[in-house]
């Protein structure tokens, strides 16, 4: 038997080449599958990562599948590059394909028999331009999360001894000003790590403020940014935002899968032709769905400000739906919009202005 195994393995190397490659992707120790056209196993190789790059230069032309995760893009990049055709599938789209036990070796047979089905879904390869705005995106977004947790902080504390402010960074003097105070009656030891927590925010938005004029250059600069910008509710942060992190819009065959994609569309539990729509689903891209949810909501604030959306979309919505669910639904029009715009290389214009 196991010579007729040897012999047929044989057969199949002289017929054809192979067609998948399956890259488990690690910090040191890699694995790939190998398959032929048919899907039977060509190979399986443990590698290091000094003998990865190597490894894929001897390969003939062929399809290389990982899973989108930390890493990827610079891999597929550099694997790109020696003329493979690099994909990458969402780990939860791979899941299904593992066969009993986890390990390397069968999560890269997972990955290369889940990239041989045709309707497979796959994340385009992003360019290093389009990472390093990313990382400049989320820098931003961090040191806001540090600052909001300081800010938050720093007024638990001093509300232990009556100080009370309200919420958000521009009400930060009211806190700064009672730590000012010598009759504030607070112990000295309060006052110094109060001012310590001062000190930290100052600095934190005294960085953010510099990544956001860094943003408001770069989408200045990019034609594709100010012509998003020309949306009402879309900002240069927005703009950026989705520079950053949307795939090419070809990629969607109209603006409802884009929207889907960013996670803005009912979740479906549907069955027997009935058709049953719950809650938005969030599974998408979240930080252009946060963005556009709350450029969405100024754009509803300033409505019932100014009072133009009566007789319109949005002010009859506003009259039977709560202001929060008028927002998820009028990001949904904006991200169709946002698809249109790019496809079709041109800038907002209002529907009811044209009609």
């Amino acid at each position: 038997m196991l010579a007729i195994a040897f012999i047929d393995n044989k057969e199949r190397a002289s017929m054809g080449e192979v067609t998948i490659i399956g890259l488990d992707l690690a910090k040191r120790s890699f694995q790939v599958h190998g398959a032929y056209a048919d899907g039977s196993v060509a190979f399986r190789k443990k590698l290091t990562r000094a003998q990865v790059m190597p490894f894929f230069a001897e390969q003939s032309s062929c399809v290389v599948t990982m899973e989108a995760c930390a890493t990827a893009h610079d891999w597929g990049r550099e694997i790109g590059a020696l003329g493979h055709n690099v994909k990458l599938i969402p780990p939860m789209y791979v899941k299904p394909f593992v066969k009993r036990q986890k390990n390397d070796a069968a999560d890269a047979e997972a990955i290369a028999e889940a990239a041989s089905r045709p309707t497979m879904r796959t994340v385009p390869v992003k360019s290093r331009d389009q990472q390093s705005r990313a990382v400049l995106f989320r820098t931003r977004d961090l040191l806001v999360r540090q600052r909001t947790q300081l800010i938050n902080a720093l007024r638990a504390h001093l509300a232990e001894y009556g100080s009370v402010a309200p919420k958000k960074a521009v009400n930060m003097q009211r806190l700064a000003d009672v730590l000012d105070d010598p009759k504030n009656g607070l112990p000295p030891l309060v006052v110094d790590m109060g001012r310590i927590y001062l000190e930290h925010i100052a600095s934190l938005t005294k960085r953010v403020d510099a990544l956001e004029k860094q943003i408001l250059t770069q989408a200045s600069r990019d034609k594709t940014a100010r012509q998003l910008q020309t949306m009402p509710g879309i900002g240069p942060v927005t703009a950026m935002a989705v520079m950053a992190f949307a795939p090419p819009m070809e990629t969607f065959r109209r603006g409802r899968d884009f929207a889907a994609w960013l996670g803005l569309v009912p979740r479906q539990h549907s069955t027997g032709g009935r058709s049953i729509l719950g809650r938005t689903s969030k599974m998408g891209q979240r930080d252009i769905r946060r963005l556009l949810i709350i450029g969405a909501m100024s754009v509803v604030n300033a409505a019932l400000r100014t009072g133009k959306a009566k007789g319109a979309w949005l002010g009859r919505m506003l009259e039977k739906k709560p202001r929060l669910v008028v927002a998820i639904a009028l990001a949904n029009r904006m991200a169709r919009r946002l698809w249109a715009m790019l496809i079709k290389n041109e800038d907002y214009w209002d529907p009811a202005l044209v009609a």
